[in-house]
């Protein structure tokens, strides 16, 4: 029996997985890199409730709310901002505000919901409270990229439009920490809405979404995952999206921007919390994303492993083929979602992933805590 042949396993596997990399970025990311926003034949500006959930967020709502009541929207819109049980100053900023922006509606919680964890229970107050049946969701500490944010959002309806996917991005500061916290919000945006794009949508983020208030109790809203503490917009739309309900919007007037953590110990415990969901996706869906992490993840070690162990001239050539799709999808993408300025650092954020897969994959199998978020 011939002596096994590390050196040729460990290239043909790195092969292998460049080619599915390959895919993944010639078949799904490049929709993004390609896409382009549709003329509309017609156009109907449909009445839109924003719905925005707070608790002790007074320096945020008074940095960030007036930039949703200001929107340049010519048809109907109110804001609904839920305060939930808020302890702070909240009450008193969200009063004066009212007097001055009338489509302000103000919901005040004051009691606590013991059997649904999360922001849920605010979140599904906000919804019945809403006037019309396009909802349009994002967080206190958002602001939008323009004025023409709602338009934008609601213009992605049709006659078979229940669901829209935006993008909610992060403020760009100085700083290695924003640039991993930028690049990982582009990177999951870069999947969600490409994956949607080809009629696989699974996950939108409450920082920009939007579907149809008939939609959310047809699904009895959250009822299903009332008992996850997170989940409120990715296990939702991943339930309730489907290739014909759900359309993107990709539009630089159409981001929100969030404040991004500043410390390395808040961001990982926020990373943390969120991918507790990702368990809960559907099969098809974890099969996916499972396969595309796992390839990105050994990526790298393969490549060094190629490289020593086999013929390192013929690795390059294997690497060079991803290296250039990815720059170019990347490039185009990162430009339409107003983030061209990680562009330069790509290679060096790719690498990053793979010690990124490391610190948060054991909360793929954690117990979610309990608290609001």
């Amino acid at each position: 029996m011939p002596p096994i042949n590390w050196g040729e396993i460990i290239f043909y596997s790195f092969a292998a997985v460049t080619a599915i990399q390959i895919f993944y970025y010639a078949w799904f990311f490049s929709r993004i890199a390609f896409y382009k926003i549709k003329p509309r034949t017609q156009t109907q500006q449909h009445p839109v409730s924003v719905i925005i959930c707070a608790r002790d967020e007074d320096e945020n709502l008074a940095r960030n709310l007036p930039g949703v009541l200001v929107q340049s929207y010519p048809s109907t819109y109110e804001v609904v901002v839920v305060n939930d049980n808020s302890v702070d100053d909240s009450k008193y900023i969200l009063q004066e505000l009212k007097k001055t922006f009338k489509s302000l509606n103000i919901v005040e919680l004051t009691q606590e919901a013991k059997l649904i964890s999360g922001k849920k229970y605010p979140l599904s107050v906000g919804i019945r409270e809403a006037k019309h049946e396009i909802l349009l969701l994002t967080d206190a500490d958002c602001v939008p990229a323009s004025e023409h944010w709602i338009e934008k959002m609601q213009g992605a309806y049709n006659e078979n439009t229940e669901i829209v996917l935006g993008y909610g991005a992060y403020h760009k500061k100085r700083g290695l920490l924003n640039k991993l916290i930028r690049f990982e919000t582009f990177h999951t945006a870069l999947q969600y809405l490409s994956y949607a794009l080809a009629g696989l949508p699974y996950m939108g983020v409450g920082r920009n979404l939007s579907y149809k208030k008939s939609l959310f109790f047809r699904n009895k809203g959250f009822s299903s995952i009332n008992h996850i503490p997170s989940g409120d917009d990715d296990l939702f739309v991943n339930k309730a999206a489907n290739r014909i309900n759900t359309s993107v919007v990709i539009d630089p007037d159409a981001i929100t921007r969030s404040i991004p953590k500043t410390t390395w110990s808040g961001w990982l415990r926020q990373k943390s919390r969120h991918y507790t969901t990702a368990k809960f996706y559907k099969p098809k869906h974890k099969f996916l994303l499972g396969l595309y992490f796992a390839t990105q993840f050994i990526f790298y070690p393969l490549f060094a492993g190629a490289i020593i162990f086999y013929d390192w001239r013929f690795v390059p050539g294997v690497f060079g083929i991803r290296f250039l799709l990815q720059a170019f999808i990347l490039y185009k993408s990162m430009k339409k979602m107003g983030e061209k300025d990680l562009w330069p650092w790509f290679v060096f954020l790719d690498m990053w992933m793979f010690f990124y897969y490391i610190i948060f994959a054991p909360a793929l199998w954690r117990k979610p805590k309990q608290h609001w978020s």
